[in-house]
């Protein structure tokens, strides 16, 4: 079955004003400051006249701000729409990341802390003390748990062990850190006198953990819910395009009122047997027309391989769009786009909905043969119509050292080689997708190129 035609109409644009970064970086670190103001309002200070007292008081500021910071994390990863707009998914999974292991060391240090504090003060032994905080006060236990499932979810997270699991395993433990989340709110209530000490403190946290649980509620559930039953998502057909290389048509319900542009990436469920519980993100690979979207996916495992046995009517659960691999953070006439592999999917939707005149964009797309090259006859179809620059690069990448080029080109430096084939490529905003080692080897030869930073987008869904 053949493809339908390619269809040149954006559906619409996707920009956030740049001051919601300034805006959400000082709330971020304004909630700091206010823990710690809290705290020293609540005389803390005064404590610092022996050293069990000290330890305490410090185990109490280390608690608190490691609850702060943990529903911080909670809200990086909400998919609150503004916030994943202006950082895109994978800074913010960076970001979640760092908070989230500085959010366990400090409470890691608030257990420590508290319980040599307490076993001074009660001339106990640690671990005697340590199970007397346990059994007798409330909402230790449940701290207790909470802590453990936060472990494991850090343990889990860890770059080695992430790489030994499979997504779906790794998305499934990670969940539980909500769990943990909520588990820890009754210690911090019963135990944590300095959250309720005066109006402000109990007005601030209650807030906090409003905010956190009410961003998840609207935004990881209630709005994929809406929109799945608003807009009844269903398969079409499902094309190959090549061994091991299969495009989803899929149609719906109003899609033109879907807030989608060529470039983003939806996390996507197919009812179609079991594994359907499983989400998998994927970018589209054409601009949405307002009837239909279209996806491309790699058989690459973990349910990936399950796409190629869809069949029409069946329905889709979805979540998005999500990302900023999109035409709204451009900020030069001229484009560069840097595509390695699968990664052309989104940048092939980018090149048909990208506003350009004869020359502004130019396209790289590397691919180890001739037989892996996909969307041959599309892209040469939209350069055509729009006047864009097209530079297909074979051949097996440089071996010898980390190189977006492939082993013929390796004598240049990738710097050089993108200079020749993109001559003026300092004054493009550059789009990079692929796999994560040959994109950072793009991106670091876009820089040595003369493109500053700022005009370097790229987005990935491992980290």
């Amino acid at each position: 079955m053949t493809a339908p035609p390619v269809v040149t109409r954006p559906v619409g644009r996707v920009r956030t004003s740049p001051g919601w970064r300034d805006a959400i970086g000082v709330l971020t670190w304004t909630s700091l400051l206010v823990v710690v103001a809290l705290w020293v309002g609540d005389g803390e200070l005064r404590a610092f006249t022996g050293w069990t007292s000290a330890l305490n008081s410090l185990g109490r500021l280390t608690g608190l701000v490691a609850a702060d910071l943990l529903l911080i994390q909670v809200l990086l990863m909400a998919r609150i729409p503004v916030v994943e707009r202006v950082y895109g998914q994978d800074v913010l999974a960076r970001r979640h990341r760092l908070v989230g292991f500085t959010s366990l060391n400090l409470m890691l240090a608030h257990v420590l802390l508290i319980t040599i504090g307490y076993a001074g003060l009660d001339s106990k032994n640690v671990l005697v003390e340590a199970w007397d905080l346990v059994v007798q006060y409330p909402g230790m236990l449940l701290a207790l748990v909470a802590t453990g499932l936060l472990l494991m979810v850090a343990v889990t997270s860890v770059r080695k062990a992430r790489r030994r699991l499979r997504y779906e395993s790794w998305h499934l433990l990670h969940l539980y850190a909500y769990l943990g989340a909520g588990l820890a709110l009754p210690h911090q209530l019963w135990t944590g006198q300095e959250f309720l000490t005066h109006r402000a403190a109990t007005l601030y946290w209650w807030s906090l953990w409003i905010a956190a649980a009410g961003a998840v509620l609207v935004y990881r559930v209630g709005l994929p819910v809406y929109r799945t039953l608003r807009h009844d998502l269903r398969v079409t057909h499902v094309v190959q395009e090549r061994p091991g290389v299969v495009s989803v048509w899929m149609a719906g319900r109003d899609l033109h009122r879907l807030p989608v542009a060529a470039g983003r990436f939806f996390t996507w469920r197919f009812l179609a047997g079991p594994g359907w519980t499983r989400g998998h993100p994927y970018s589209l690979s054409a601009a949405p027309t307002g009837t239909t979207l279209r996806i491309t996916v790699k058989d690459l495992g973990d349910g990936s391989r399950a796409v190629a046995r869809l069949r029409p009517g069946c329905r889709v659960l979805f979540e998005g769009p999500y990302g900023r691999l999109h035409s709204g953070v451009r900020t030069r006439p001229k484009v560069t786009l840097l595509a390695g592999g699968i990664g052309i999917t989104p940048l092939r939707a980018l090149l048909e909905d990208l506003p350009q005149q004869p020359g502004d964009t130019t396209l790289v797309y590397r691919a180890r043969a001739e037989q892996d090259v996909i969307f041959r006859s599309e892209i040469e179809q939209l350069a055509r119509a729009s006047g864009a620059t097209v530079h297909v690069v074979l051949g097996q990448r440089v071996r010898d050292r980390e190189s977006w080029l492939p082993q013929y080109a390796g004598h240049l430096s990738d710097a050089d080689a993108l200079v020749r084939l993109v001559p003026d490529i300092a004054e493009h905003d550059v789009y990079i997708c692929g796999a994560t080692g040959w994109m950072e080897a793009a991106k670091a030869a876009a820089l040595q190129a003369g493109v500053p930073a700022r005009n370097v987008h790229d987005e990935r869904f491992s980290w």
